[in-house]
Formats: structure tokens, C-alpha cells, sequence
């Protein structure tokens, strides 16, 4: 690329090759901005053409670049309006059967891939039925002993081959095969055969396809069709691949989820903790959105798809709803701690057992899980820190603005994830320490909570001690050590807290909006 700007530099005139590739770009003037722009679409690479090959002589694939008309006034649905364009282009170009959608932060880890997934479809005895190949999402950036815990192994390797034993893996949005008739709408049936030698009718050249192509990413062409609601991707939901996943597999077809050795595909991941909190936030509200409404997995998929499936789809589905059993858990009891009020057994009660049995026998599962697909028992520790985070601040947060949305308060939105990471907090994270640096409502939340359970440890066990001295402990063990093991797990929130004066590290404006919601309580308590 630099010697090419230096080339055109030295010479004073763009070369005819490099001016034919841009005259795609021929419509657009200064005041055309990237929200208010013309459709283009040129095809780059002709396969049809002798010259289409490499420096090798071999052949290559067409390639077309394709922007999409847009209007500052007219709604272009993000992500899933892209995609949609690009099935209609594509449908007049190359009409391939198999379409492949990975997202601009990916790229191919795996030169085996294409045919694996190809494999599933060209199967004569079981791959009629199959809507889409979905591999699993897997990032080259994180570290060991990654301090967000990305449950990517336990994930990848438990919870999506279960999925895929019932007859269909989620369509996750990135990494995925589809057949392009089970996309765009077709209902499977038993008599269905996929015809691989169907293309596109290719009697026109490039300028006529292109002009062709134009015409269908145009602001106006899907008024009143069916794209977006019954063909393409799904639009009206933050989660649009999963609601297109679900019609899909409605439709009678199944999917396949397939996690080979090597990753299939790569991507980055973000790296600080607000860019992770606001993703799940999205994922966590989409989700919830998608559970109430009649796109529910329980109503649409009724008697379409098997039971085990519905419930799976929902285990996620109704995960924003676990913030508030665990807000009240990492509040209450602590609160009550510090008061001297006893919430559960003491340790010679009969039913002491069933609680330490329940904490005891789920965490250590979970343990055994995660060593299993070999995460170390620090990442695993991470995971539980970052469980417990996402759920008092991005599934509540999501939980609040799914309803405000119900009531009429709020409309959806769709926040877009930051691909970019500053190169010192890349180096921060490295070496494992939670990146903050703003003011956030999430933040404060965690903060929040980190310092009530730190005074209310503090402050119960001093108040224990001096009134009723160790043997007081005996009928508020469980609190005490649910107290002390929520302020270990917030270790690195007290680091970025009282330690560190990094980019990275909390805010005061943080600290002080928490000490104002901490402070009354613990004055109250002392001086009841």
C-alpha cells in the first residue's frame, strides 16, 4: 500500500488499474458522508474473466464490494440490513447455495473450514435437513489465566455440543454456513433436494450486474416485503442472528455445530471492563427481549422444535433475570451480618448440611467442569468474579431497560463494541489488571457493593468480637464467610480502588457516588 500512494505520488496520475477498481466511487461528492451516501457495488474480481487469477495462475473467486444506499431519515437496521443486501447481491452474482457470514473482526484460522462445513451440507443421507454449520467463537488475544474469565473452553466444549444434541446449535452471527434457501425463507420438507449446480444467470456483464446489484441495496427496495421478517436476517431485535437462527430451525430445518482441533476462526475479544459489560449487557437484553416476546422459544418453537432445545435457548434467554436473587445475596446477608441478625443455620443446626452441601457440591462441579476442558483453577476463579460482576451490573441494567422498553419508557438500541484497545491497557491486561478508567453507572454499582461487604466485614467481625466475642461467629458463620469470600472475589475492584493510579484504575467520582450509598448504611447500623 505505501509503495503504491509513493508510486502515485512520484508519477502525478492514478494507474488505469488502480482507477478502474474506484470507479465505483465515481457517484460520490463532498457531500456525501458514510450515513448519507448512494448504493455501490463493483465487481473487483470477475471468475468468469481468464485474468481472474494470482500471481500463481491460479484462478480466483469473484470478488464484489458492496455499501449499501443510505438516508439519514431511513431506518438501515445495522448489521442485519447489511446482511440482507448482501444476500440480494449475491443472489445475481454468484446465486452460490452455501452462504458464509463472519464479521469484520474474524478472520479464517482453519484453510479446512469451508470443506468441513461443505461436508455437512453434501452428506446424501443426513444433510438435507441441515439449515446452517455454525463453529464456535474463539479469540487469539486472550492471555492465560485471562482475569475477565472468558468461559470460552467450558462453553465450547459443554454447553454447545448439548445444545447441538437436541437438534440445533444457536446461530451466533459470525463463523456460520448457511444454505441460502433455508435463509431466505423456504420451509423444509421431506421431498426438498438442494440443486449444486444452480447459479446465477450469468448472460450480463459486470456493468449490467452491477447496476443490477444496485437496485436491490437501494433505502426503498424492502418496503412492504417480507425481508427482515420472514426472509434474510431478522430485524426488530438486538440479537437479530438469534431470532434468525430460531425461525430457522421453526421452519423444519436443523443445524450443526462442529469445534475441530484447530479453531476455525479467530477474533478479538475486548479487553477492558466496560467494553465486556456493555457487550453482555446487549447480548443479556437482546436475549431477555426475545424470551417476552412471541419470538420466545416456548411459543415459537412450540411443537417445532424438541423441548430440550426450548429450554436451552431459554437458559440464556432468562439470564438478566438472575441479578436480582444475586444482588440481594451479595447485600442483604452482608447487611444483616453487620446488624447481628442470623439469616441461616448455625453450624450445629441439622439443616446447616443442606446449605454447605448446595454451595459445596454446585462450586466444585463447576470447578471440576472447567479444569476438565482445561481451564486452571485461576481462570476458573476469574469466571466466578466475572459471573458475579456481569450479574448485579449488566444483567440488571438490561433487566431495567428491557422493561422501560415494555412500558413504553425507552426504545431498543443497539450499542456497537469498541474494536479498538488503547496499546497500555493492552499491556495492563497482559498482566492481569482490570481496566475501568471512566465513569460509569455499571461501575459505581460494583463499587458499591465491593465496599459494603469490605465494612460490613470489617465492621461485623469487629462488632462480634468485642461484644459477644469468638463464639458470637457461631451463628452467623455462613454470612461471615459469604461476606469474606465476596470481598476476596472483588480483589482487584479494592486494587484499582486504594492502589493504583494508572489510566485504568477507578475513578474518584466513582468512589465518592459509592461511599455516598455506603456510608448512611453503615452509620445506621453502628448507632441503631
Amino acid at each position: 500500500m505505501t509503495d503504491r500512494v509513493n508510486s502515485v505520488v512520484n508519477s502525478g496520475r492514478i494507474p488505469e488499474v488502480p482507477r478502474c477498481h474506484s470507479r465505483g466511487f465515481s457517484q460520490w461528492n463532498e457531500n456525501f458522508t458514510s450515513s448519507d451516501h448512494p448504493s455501490i457495488v463493483q465487481i473487483l474480481i470477475d471468475s468468469n474473466k481468464q485474468k481472474a487469477v494470482d500471481i500463481d495462475g491460479n484462478a480466483l473467486p469473484t470478488l464484489v464490494y458492496m455499501a449499501r444506499e443510505k438516508k439519514p431519515q431511513k431506518q438501515h437496521h445495522f448489521k442485519a440490513g447489511s446482511l440482507n443486501a448482501l444476500i440480494r447481491v449475491s443472489s445475481v452474482i454468484s446465486n452460490s447455495p452455501i452462504i458464509m457470514n463472519v464479521d469484520c473482526d474474524m478472520y479464517s484460522n482453519n484453510s479446512e473450514s469451508i470443506r468441513d462445513a461443505l461436508c455437512f451440507f453434501l452428506d446424501e443421507e443426513q444433510g438435507q435437513d441441515i439449515g446452517f454449520v455454525q463453529y464456535p467463537q474463539n479469540f487469539e488475544n486472550v492471555v492465560h489465566n485471562d482475569i475477565y474469565g472468558h468461559p470460552i473452553n467450558v462453553v465450547n466444549e459443554l454447553d454447545h455440543p448439548c445444545l447441538d444434541g437436541w437438534g440445533g446449535m444457536c446461530y451466533y452471527g459470525t463463523g456460520c454456513f448457511h444454505r441460502r434457501e433455508a435463509l431466505c425463507g423456504r420451509i423444509y420438507s421431506q421431498e426438498y433436494k438442494e440443486d449444486w449446480t444452480r447459479v446465477a444467470g450469468r448472460t450480463e456483464d459486470a456493468n449490467e450486474l452491477e447496476e443490477m446489484g444496485r437496485s436491490l441495496v437501494t433505502c426503498t427496495y424492502e418496503h412492504n416485503t417480507i425481508w427482515g421478517i420472514e426472509k434474510g436476517v431478522r430485524y426488530g431485535c438486538p440479537l437479530e442472528d438469534v431470532t434468525t437462527g430460531l425461525q430457522i430451525q421453526c421452519r423444519g430445518w436443523r443445524s450443526v455445530y462442529y469445534n475441530p482441533k484447530r479453531k476455525g476462526f479467530l477474533g478479538m475479544t475486548p479487553t477492558s471492563l466496560g467494553q465486556i459489560l456493555v457487550l453482555y449487557k446487549r447480548w443479556t437484553e437482546g436475549f431477555l427481549q426475545i424470551s417476552l416476546s412471541r419470538y420466545s422459544p416456548f411459543l415459537l418453537g412450540h411443537g417445532k422444535i424438541k423441548l430440550g432445545l426450548q429450554m436451552g435457548y431459554s437458559v440464556c434467554g432468562f439470564w438478566a433475570v438472575n441479578s436480582f436473587p444475586t444482588l440481594y445475596y451479595v447485600t442483604i446477608p452482608s447487611l444483616c451480618f453487620l446488624n447481628g441478625i442470623s439469616l441461616f443455620p448455625e453450624k450445629t443446626s441439622p439443616w446447616f448440611i443442606p446449605f454447605a452441601y448446595v454451595m459445596v457440591a454446585a462450586y466444585s462441579c463447576s470447578l471440576a467442569e472447567s479444569l476438565q476442558c482445561g481451564d486452571s483453577a485461576v481462570e476458573w476463579w476469574n469466571a466466578q468474579r466475572m459471573w458475579l460482576i456481569r450479574r448485579i451490573t449488566s444483567y440488571l441494567l438490561a433487566t431495567i431497560d428491557t422493561f422501560r422498553r415494555i412500558l413504553g419508557i425507552s426504545e431498543s438500541g443497539f450499542n456497537l463494541t469498541v474494536k479498538v484497545t488503547d496499546l497500555q491497557a493492552l499491556e495492563r491486561y497482559k498482566k492481569g489488571m482490570m481496566e475501568f478508567g471512566s465513569f460509569s453507572a455499571m461501575f459505581v454499582i460494583l463499587t458499591t457493593v465491593a465496599l459494603l461487604n469490605l465494612a460490613c466485614m470489617v465492621l461485623g467481625i469487629s462488632r462480634v468480637l468485642l461484644q459477644e466475642g469468638p463464639g458470637g461467629l457461631e451463628t452467623l458463620f455462613l454470612q461471615a464467610v459469604l461476606c469474606v469470600l465476596i470481598v476476596a472475589i472483588n480483589s482487584p475492584v479494592y486494587e484499582a480502588l486504594f492502589l493504583r493510579r494508572d489510566k485504568g484504575s477507578l475513578p474518584a467520582s466513582v468512589a465518592r457516588v459509592s461511599i455516598c450509598f455506603v456510608l448512611p448504611l453503615c452509620i445506621l447500623s453502628i448507632c441503631k
